[in-house]
């Protein structure tokens, strides 16, 4: 009896972080589960900031399963991707000319085959090669928010065959809120609202300050438990969670850009970056901030409400900041990291759609990586 045909999807992987690691480790874990689901992911080149490890022969084999995981090894310890050319049959290209040799990848599978380019960095860097992908009739997965909320012409560009493009990973890491949004859309039920709370480390530090604990101790808690970024400003303004309501008004049709989005940050400019140094904002600046967090805080309990960060999109604009809210609400009973997202429409207009859980860490968010590369798999060919 024949084997039962399976789909290959070959990959390039864009960023080897730690997302791309995990999404590696996932890959290989998971071979016997996608065998019987008649898949195989052929992950034919890696690439980091510098360099991209390639398969010698991209049509017929990818970079093995000992490699893929010797790789993961040596980029945790920080190894360069030149280091792993004694392990099996790859090429190095340094850049520039990697990015030459993932264009030759795309243009020699994007049109025959297929090629699914995988985009796990945290960089605006990828953005034109995303679109040249685009162009060779590539595939695209994204973690990387950034190509979403550049240029609002890029974000058509990518999103021009919406059959080939996947990016649930951008916004509450394998939450299925982008799945959602859309398929509500297609439905021909108009999205008429979007809130939610879509920062783990913003959403742990409110439910700790909501049990009158400090805001200083609990940002530094935060950071001790690796919620936080190296320097917790990069949460504490709000930037990540503007990326990720700026993907979702997009989505819903609103042709705005990040200086159309009203941001508040948790701290005032002259504790910011460029003024104040990581170790003195954490050690002096913090703690100027307590009285004022603290006020706010009791302001809303006195009104029954707590606080929550959270993101706001609808016919009004999108904004982003502080607000109270009811603690009785699916955000006011949100409690450590996770996210939760509140999707309002005809149909869900009195009890909206609410989808809550994990919204970080690089496992996780890897899961909703592999899970939009297997959505893909009906778009490449069955083989023997």
């Amino acid at each position: 009896m024949p084997a039962p045909a399976k789909s290959v999807l070959p990959v390039v992987l864009l960023g080897c972080g730690g997302v791309g690691r995990y999404l590696l480790r996932h890959i290989v874990s998971c071979r016997p589960l996608h065998a019987n689901q008649g898949v195989a992911i052929r992950v034919v080149g890696v690439a980091d900031s510098s360099s991209l490890l390639v398969a010698d022969d991209v049509h017929s084999s990818g970079l093995d399963d000992a490699l893929l995981t010797h790789l993961c090894a040596a980029k945790s310890a920080g190894s360069p991707l030149s280091s792993l050319l004694g392990q099996g049959h790859c090429q190095l290209f340094q850049n520039p000319e990697a990015r030459s040799k993932v264009i030759d990848a795309a243009t020699t599978l994007g049109r025959t085959t297929g090629l699914v380019l995988v985009d796990c960095s945290a960089t605006y860097d990828t953005v034109n090669l995303l679109k040249d992908a685009v162009d060779h009739g590539c595939c695209i997965v994204l973690a990387n928010k950034k190509p979403l909320t550049g240029a609002y012409e890029d974000f058509q560009k990518l999103l021009s065959n919406f059959r080939r493009i996947r990016f649930e990973s951008t916004v509450g890491a394998g939450l299925p809120v982008i799945a959602s949004v859309t398929r509500i859309i297609a439905s021909g039920d108009p999205v008429s609202r979007v809130v939610g709370s879509l920062s783990g480390t913003l959403g742990y530090v409110m439910s700790e300050l909501e049990d009158g604990k400090r805001f200083s101790e609990v940002v530094k808690t935060a950071k001790s438990l690796g919620y936080t970024e190296p320097d917790p400003r990069d949460d504490l303004g709000g930037m990540d969670v503007a990326r990720k309501a700026l993907i979702l008004a997009r989505l819903l049709g609103q042709q705005i850009s990040m200086d159309n989005i009203n941001v508040e940050s948790l701290y005032p400019s002259e504790l910011g970056p460029d003024a104040v140094s990581t170790e003195d904002f954490l050690e002096s600046g913090l703690v100027q901030l307590d009285r004022s967090m603290e006020e706010r805080a009791k302001a809303a309990s006195s009104s029954g409400n707590v606080l929550r960060y959270v993101c706001e999109i609808g016919s009004a604009g999108c904004q982003v900041g502080l607000k109270e809210v009811p603690k009785d609400s699916a955000l006011g009973r949100l409690r450590g990291s996770d996210n939760v997202v509140e999707i309002y429409s005809r149909c869900y207009e009195s009890s909206p759609l609410v989808i809550q859980g994990a919204g970080a860490g690089n496992d996780t968010t890897a899961a909703g990586v592999l899970a939009d590369i297997m959505d893909l798999q009906d778009l490449f060919q069955k083989t023997a």
